[in-house]
């Protein structure tokens, strides 16, 4: 089997979907691997560092695609490159495929299996697979930092000669991967944090890491089997703008991670709210890419409202791309390998197997992903 692994061509895009060590797997695993030249070049990993380990380099991007029997990438592909696979060849990636039905729908019509990594099930097998886990790790960490790079304080309690300067404080809203990562760093940094998450479940996770868990009566909330937050209420929204509300006059950063999955992020926090704190104060908005949790945050724009300096990057883990880079590159071998015949060198496709019927969107030229087909149903209704 052939494995293709072109290089992101999106501009904004500093990570790389495999590095030379993954590559190394794979031709031990009897893989024949061809990568575009340039792969790693965001990483300053030349392309004597992959051909060294065993692969073959392309210089013609078009071939590379038409040939290859297994395409491993990180971004969905652009729509006009879907048409240039093979016929039956299985892509990997990101695909976005809730709201990008027409790159799905390329998919299905070129005959490819398209796998989506957001899609891989939240079970203890799949783990070592999970990418949206693993990049959502580094985000939480990646927005701290920018936060506190902004911020015109430093976090911790500091006591010199010339008196004592109080810690900082950092109010974190969701305590999902990337918000639980935010809280260990800031902890680490010495600010006092405080947490708020709409699924009650995981307060203990948050004062495990020294932070304050706020509690707000939301009444009925919970998390989905996926380990996602529900959607709230309008009157449930309400109410958690007001509590938060409280804890924003007195913080100086505050770091938004709420987003629900497979829809638009919840809109957390408005303009009025964001009135009642300090100026000069910092707001990270972690969901901008989804519609945005900040009223007035702009993606990869930071906007200053009434004083409040609000933070709309994406791409975070993608300021942290070397590890970004590395934990993404063991998520797709560990997704493959699962799956690989070493002896034949191939990669076997069992759509009723617990993973792969989750993550696989389009098999022998249909839509096949319950998941997605129920989505796009709703939404004609």
């Amino acid at each position: 089997m052939l494995i293709g692994i072109p290089k992101e061509t999106d501009a904004g895009e500093t990570r790389v979907p495999l590095l030379p060590d993954g590559v190394k797997k794979l031709v031990a695993a009897n893989a024949t691997v061809v990568i575009e030249s340039g792969l790693g070049a965001s990483l300053q990993i030349p392309d004597s560092a992959y051909t060294d380990v065993g692969a073959t380099l392309a210089v013609n991007r078009d071939a590379l695609l038409s040939q290859a029997d297994l395409i491993l990438r990180l971004r969905k592909p652009p729509l006009d490159e879907v048409a240039k696979l093979k016929r039956g060849a299985i892509h990997i990636s990101f695909l976005d495929p809730f709201n990008e039905h027409a790159l799905v729908d390329a998919f299905a019509a070129q005959g490819v299996t398209a796998i989506s990594m957001e899609m891989i099930p939240r079970i203890t097998r799949s783990q070592k697979m999970d990418a949206l886990s693993s990049q959502a790790n580094l985000a939480g960490y990646a927005m701290v930092l920018l936060a506190a790079e902004r911020l015109d304080r430093i976090l911790p309690m500091m006591m010199t000669p010339a008196g004592t300067i109080t810690p900082a404080r950092v109010f974190v809203i969701g305590a999902g991967v990337a918000g639980l990562q935010a809280i260990a760093t800031a902890k680490r940094l010495g600010a006092r944090v405080d947490a708020f998450d709409t699924r009650p479940v995981v307060k203990e996770q948050v004062e495990s890491l020294g932070a304050k868990f706020l509690e707000i009566d939301l009444g009925e909330t919970g998390q989905t089997a996926g380990g996602y937050a529900k959607q709230l209420t309008e009157e449930q929204i309400a109410k958690q703008r007001q509590g938060q509300m409280d804890v924003m006059a007195n913080s100086d950063i505050v770091i938004t991670t709420a987003q629900v999955f497979g829809r638009k992020a919840p809109r957390i926090i408005t303009k009025d709210m964001l009135a009642v704190m300090k100026p000069g104060a910092i707001v990270v908005d972690m969901a901008v890419d989804s519609g945005g949790n900040v009223e007035g945050s702009e993606p990869d724009r930071e906007v200053n409202i009434g004083g409040v300096n609000v933070i709309g990057y994406r791409n975070l883990p993608g300021r942290v791309a070397q590890n970004a880079s590395q934990m993404y590159s063991n998520n797709l071998i560990n997704l493959v390998f699962d799956y690989w015949q070493k002896d034949e060198g191939t990669f076997t496709l069992n759509l009723e197997e617990e993973i792969l019927k989750g993550c696989v969107i389009t098999h022998g030229g249909e839509l096949v992903n319950a998941v997605i087909k129920n989505a796009r149903a709703q939404a004609a209704a």
